[in-house]
């Protein structure tokens, strides 16, 4: 039977704790740093024709603070624009022509909505559709138009010559 010395039992120990310790900060990172319900909330829904790389628990921003999260992501199958349902805390009351738009934080950051209060006196009830809404700008896309030229005045399209243009 080997003899256990008291310095590698403390150091197991120790190393067991700090495992636990990382674990336990993964699950509160992961959860977006909220446990349990996180108060009261209600759902507004909102229609994009572009929401790019959102996803589920994005948060919801007005002027960078954070107000709710996207709780469900879905396709309207008549008109194929992409249906975002938001949490809003309750102790927020949004007008009811609100806008929303779907953003980055910086050039390859996270994706979230941002909403932007009108100023109307009656307020939006729980369940209603934000009607002035934004789709998101795909950088990619754009870089790659801006560097082969698509969409640009000197890339027309080639077209058969008009009767005038034609030479005999």
């Amino acid at each position: 039977m080997a003899i256990r010395s008291p310095r590698i039992e403390f150091a197991v120990g120790a190393f067991l704790l700090l495992a636990l310790a990382s674990l336990l900060v993964l699950a509160f990172v992961s959860t977006n740093r909220q446990f349990g319900d996180g108060g009261a909330h209600y759902p507004l829904r909102a229609s994009f024709t572009s929401i790019g790389q959102l996803r589920l628990q994005a948060p919801v921003r007005i002027g960078g603070v954070t107000v709710g999260r996207v709780s469900k992501l879905e396709l309207d199958p008549k008109t194929f624009n992409a249906v975002v349902t938001l949490d809003i805390d309750s102790r927020y009351q949004l007008p009811a022509d609100t806008s929303a738009g779907i953003y980055t934080s910086g050039l390859l950051g996270d994706s979230y909505v941002g909403l932007q209060p009108g100023g109307d006196t009656e307020n939006l009830k729980p369940g209603e559709q934000i009607a002035y809404t934004q789709p998101a700008v795909d950088l990619i896309q754009l870089a790659g138009k801006y560097m082969f030229g698509g969409g640009t005045a000197t890339s027309a399209p080639a077209t058969a010559p008009t009767p005038t243009e034609a030479k005999p």
